[in-house]
């Protein structure tokens, strides 16, 4: 069988690759105290251990962008948050927010840039969604002249204009992650943190939630977004660009469909009725497809079988018009999404 090649073309430009740097990031390195033992500490009362949460991390986001940070738990995501939120200082680089360093202008990042807290523990349950973004409001010095119409503008803004006079107590976990992002809108800033926002939420909610912040807060509202997670379907299907940590490394960055095609696996999952069928076995043999597992078959008859087809989508096109050919019956068939582990262990190996 002659083996295709997909061409591939490069990721068209996106509509921010002109725009002006919203957030900079130079060497940025940060190092915490590591933890003794009283055993330790009485044995080598000097010896003082560090352990890196960032180490030398550069990275650029542009106005306007919706820009995720992937990586597991304890990679440096949230460390990186805090610095931007002027809560920690870096040991060394320099990072600045609208051109404001983080360091040398607290204030005016503060003024600039809001983390959405995703606490919902931080609202005030007895009071109403109104009454909480008054008080809010007050304290960021919202004035008075305009508070009211503030108030309704974002509520409205995250559709919760029909309930603002409900007690938050009684609001759903979706409704109160969006009463937690209108509290983050309230002083109009222009670069919002979102860590983990939809770690608390149901699927269905989760994906709501998801195409609101996508289309409402990054499209209609022109908001820089900067999104920690690491769920690698919510990173890779809503970012303009995802740069990948790990254990405090940026290991890569790139557009999603660049990551994917360039980390991503050539595993394909196929649904047939006739899993048994020898063309399976005449394209192993052949060295076209690799080995393949295959899945119990469903209620409905239909098996799964995972088969590595290298030589992209022409390759696969060609190695399904030979298994119809040759009477095989295939119902369907897609491509194995990339795990978070097997995306960073590739990038590593890359870099």
């Amino acid at each position: 069988m002659t083996t295709l090649v997909a061409a591939h073309a490069p990721p068209a430009p996106t509509q921010h690759n002109a725009a002006p740097v919203a957030i900079r990031i130079r060497e940025l390195t940060k190092r915490f105290l590591v933890r003794r033992s009283w055993k330790q500490t009485l044995l080598h009362p000097t010896q003082v251990d560090y352990t890196p949460a960032l180490d030398r991390v550069d990275c650029e986001v542009r106005r306007g962008e919706f820009f995720g940070l992937l990586g597991p738990n304890g990679a440096g995501k949230t460390t990186l948050f805090k610095i931007l939120a002027t809560l920690i200082l870096p040991d060394e680089g320099v990072a600045t927010v609208e051109g404001f360093d983080v360091e040398r202008d607290a204030a005016r990042v503060r003024r600039t840039l809001a983390p959405v807290i995703t606490d919902e523990r931080s609202l005030y349950w007895r009071l109403s969604a109104d009454e909480n973004l008054r008080l809010f409001a007050v304290l960021h010095g919202v004035p008075s002249g305009t508070l009211k119409q503030r108030i309704a503008e974002l509520l409205h803004v995250v559709g919760l204009a029909d309930l603002r006079a409900k007690p938050v107590g009684a609001y759903s976990s979706g409704m109160k992650q969006r009463l937690l992002l209108a509290r983050a809108l309230i002083a109009a800033p222009q670069v919002l943190l979102l860590d983990e926002p939809t770690r608390s939420l149901d699927p269905v909610t989760a994906r709501d939630f998801r195409a609101f912040l996508r289309d409402e807060i990054s499209g209609r509202q022109g908001c820089t977004v900067l999104l920690a997670t690491h769920n690698t379907e919510e990173a890779l299907g809503l970012c303009d660009r995802v740069a990948i940590l790990n254990r405090g490394r940026l290991v890569a960055t790139g557009v999603p469909a660049m990551l994917k095609e360039q980390f991503g696996d050539e595993r394909y999952q196929l649904w047939t009725s006739n899993p048994v069928h020898p063309s399976f076995g005449s394209l192993a043999e052949r060295g076209v497809i690799n080995a393949h597992v295959v899945h119990a078959p469903s209620p409905d008859g239909w098996s799964i079988i995972e088969i590595d087809i290298p030589g992209g989508l022409g390759q696969v096109a060609h190695v399904l018009a030979f298994l119809v050919s040759r009477g095989a019956v295939i119902g369907r068939c897609e491509r194995v999404d990339l795990s978070l582990a097997d995306l960073i262990e590739r990038a590593l190996q890359h870099a």
